[in-house]
């Protein structure tokens, strides 16, 4: 006698529960999390660089001194300390002073006023910085001693 062959029994997910939970979790979720405020966009601009279009009276140049004593003075303020090489200081001041020309479209001149007892590797230390700081008018004055022989 044969065995008759069953049926392979047809395996039904019920997919409809799956759905049923699933949303339920997300709508959990929602309800059970806390809502974070997002920082609101504070519309504003910072301050730039204006072109000029004319030139602004500014002042023609920069004296900078170098004392006897190795110090250096720009426009009456005193940068750096004697003994330094890289002049840090006079560097920055020198960058704005020639980014402020850039900007005004004026010219950047800068007048070195040395002691005559200096050696000569301070005015190349402040040279330097001149250069650091891409400073390109740069000149000497001197004192003309009106002696009789």
């Amino acid at each position: 006698m044969k065995r008759p062959k069953k049926k392979p029994a047809k395996v039904d997910f019920p997919i409809s529960a799956m759905i049923d939970c699933t949303f339920l979790l997300l709508i959990y979720f929602m309800v059970a999390c806390s809502l974070h405020k997002q920082e609101a966009d504070i519309s504003f601009s910072l301050p730039g660089v204006a072109e000029q279009s004319e030139p602004i009276a500014m002042p023609d140049e920069q004296i900078l001194e170098i004392r006897a004593d190795g110090s250096v003075v720009l426009n009456d303020l005193e940068l750096d300390s004697p003994q330094s090489t890289d002049l840090p200081e006079l560097t920055k001041k020198l960058e704005r002073f020639r980014e402020t020309c850039a900007s005004t479209k004026t010219e950047a001149m800068l007048t070195i006023n040395a002691d005559d007892v200096i050696p000569q590797q301070r005015v190349i230390d402040v040279l330097d910085a001149c250069s650091a700081a891409k400073l390109e008018n740069v000149t000497f004055a001197f004192e003309d001693d009106d002696k009789i022989l």
